[in-house]
């Protein structure tokens, strides 16, 4: 088994037997939320309505909210089996949509051992994606949240590992005895703090919480020509889900 660890969209873009997609603050972490609870996720960017209408999903909130699903993993604590939603994000979202490999995965801390252990069984080149932040002029803003995911997950797959691979385990292994306090003080922690959303760094920050290895899947449905975003419109509709 060969392991790379490339950044952001171009890195998803890479060629792949299995591409494990990591933004622990916050749509993997809501991702993983989501599939724990038996909820399917459709991931997206831009105006969620044209999608949401075309394949019977809720709209989440544009902004992020503690009282009805966001982006905010804490929001989605309250979703049942069966539910579906559009989750548009920034980062994950479109670093999932770039992706080309045969099997692509969400991974976080909190399910960094049941992703693992599915894509070790989906391929043997595997490629981990931190999503990454973006700065003011939408270039690439490397996240230590995403570091350490991504290192949590490399950690557990083993395997022969590109430079790239190796220096994001280290960083997993630095940070592991004290994850929460890492978290709470990188710069995505603080921010969600001083908005109110401590409870969604919290949730992050559980390593290996959730049993869940959401997949992403085909949906019976293309985007329609009428798609708010034009990259998008000749793509198959593709939504992560748990396989149990």
């Amino acid at each position: 088994m060969r392991i790379d660890c490339q950044w952001g969209r171009a890195g998803a873009a890479r060629e792949a037997d299995v591409a494990i997609i990591v933004d622990v603050l916050s749509f993997s972490t809501s991702v993983a939320i989501a599939a724990e609870r038996g909820a399917k996720v459709f991931p997206f960017h831009g105006d969620p309505a044209a999608l949401a209408d075309l394949v019977g999903a809720k709209i989440t909130s544009k902004a992020r909210s503690l009282t009805e699903p966001s982006l905010s993993p804490a929001s989605l604590t309250n979703l049942t089996a069966g539910e579906a939603i559009v989750l548009p994000s920034p980062n994950g979202a479109r670093c999932t949509l770039a992706a080309v490999a045969s099997h692509i995965f969400c991974g976080s801390l909190r399910n960094a051992s049941a992703v693992a252990e599915a894509a070790a069984d989906a391929g043997e080149r595997i490629l981990v994606v931190p999503a990454g932040e973006t700065w003011p002029d939408g270039s690439l803003r490397v996240a230590f949240e995403d570091l350490v995911g991504a290192g949590a997950i490399i950690d557990r797959l083993g395997g022969e590992m590109s430079p790239e691979a190796q220096a994001a385990a280290a960083a997993f292994e630095d940070a592991k005895s004290r994850l929460r306090e890492r978290l709470f003080a990188c710069p995505s922690g603080v921010e969600l703090v001083e908005r109110g959303f401590s409870e969604d760094v919290e949730l992050a920050s559980q390593l290996d919480a959730s049993e869940a290895a959401p997949m992403l899947m085909l949906h019976r449905m293309r985007y329609r020509a009428t798609a708010p975003e034009p990259e998008l419109t000749d793509k198959r509709i593709r939504y992560y889900e748990h396989m149990s």
